[in-house]
């Protein structure tokens, strides 16, 4: 594992107030949670259990703020804020940590609904939002996402 890109900025502590733009695909980029059709995104059973697990991580975690998110066929994306606002002792879950929590319980609830195959790829891409500019961008490409989805480098076909 010597080899190993790391995937996180070295140094920078996740588990501080910010805005995270995360994108997390399933394993082998199997279009497991749905289609695009019309430019629109359908849900399938999978990808509406995606769906509720991001708003689960949000009602789990007060200090969180969830801002744009998506389901697309073999992926997601989303923003997440941590926020400490008014909490004093609370233990803060680092992004990776929290990422862990949706994909766990994800795959999980999938495994449950008899869909044993289903499994995440490893890791995570994470990007930190640093200004007000890039957070309307980010959003902007979340919310279209499914309208360019012919365009996108996760689509298979």
């Amino acid at each position: 594992m010597k080899n190993r890109k790391r995937n996180r900025l070295a140094g920078y502590d996740y588990s501080q107030d910010n805005l995270y733009f995360v994108t997390s695909c399933v394993q082998d980029m199997i279009c497991s949670f749905g289609e695009v059709i019309d430019q629109k995104m359908l849900l399938n059973e999978n990808g509406l259990i995606a769906q509720k697990q991001w708003y689960w991580l949000g009602e789990q975690y007060s200090y969180l703020k969830l801002h744009a998110f998506v389901v697309m066929p073999n992926h997601i994306h989303g923003i997440i804020e941590i926020n400490r606002n008014h909490l004093s002792k609370q233990k803060i879950k680092s992004l990776s940590q929290l990422m862990g929590a949706y994909k766990t319980t994800t795959s999980k609830q999938i495994h449950l609904s008899d869909n044993l195959s289903f499994a995440w790829k490893r890791s995570f891409h994470d990007h930190i939002i640093r200004n007000e500019q890039s957070f309307e961008n980010i959003s902007n490409y979340i919310d279209n996402n499914p309208k360019k989805w012919n365009e996108d480098k996760f689509c298979e076909g």
